[in-house]
């Protein structure tokens, strides 16, 4: 355990790169405020290169979490506006629009064809070419009734 007292500056600096890089592949905001701090630590050794490994974990500990904290609490007031909300959950655009089946639903379970793409329906059993409304989303399933 003697490599703890060699610690010096530049080691928080190679963790603060992988944490960092650990963040572009692992998104979440976590990794990259631990980065943050790690970056300051390497800042407090080079000014005070004497500090306690113990010390210098505490403080990073204690720094990581807080910024953390305040990163997810300022997310939370402040959400990311964007003019797609629906971007990544594509059925959601459909809802309230009317299709025409293009197999019947059977036990539940029916096809309809939306743009260039056939989406999976459930509902009451209808005939081919009833029309349907699209009154919620579960997955890549369209929830619908008679229109």
């Amino acid at each position: 355990m003697e490599w703890i007292n060699d610690i010096i500056y530049w080691h928080w600096l190679i963790l603060a790169v992988a944490l960092i890089i650990l963040e572009i592949l692992i998104p979440g905001a976590y990794f990259l405020w631990m980065g943050v701090s790690a970056i300051f630590i390497g800042g407090l050794m080079l000014v005070f290169p004497e500090m306690v490994f113990l010390v210098q974990i505490l403080i990073f500990a204690v720094l990581s979490v807080i910024t953390v904290v305040m990163y997810k609490s300022y997310r939370k007031k402040n959400p990311i506006v964007t003019d797609e909300p629906a971007l990544n959950r594509r059925g959601e655009k459909y809802l309230g629009q009317i299709f025409t089946l293009t197999e019947p639903i059977v036990n539940g379970s029916g096809k309809v064809k939306v743009d260039d793409s056939t989406w999976k329906v459930a509902g009451e059993d209808m005939d081919a070419g009833e029309t349907v409304r699209v009154v919620a989303v579960e997955g890549s399933t369209f929830k619908v009734e008679a229109s």
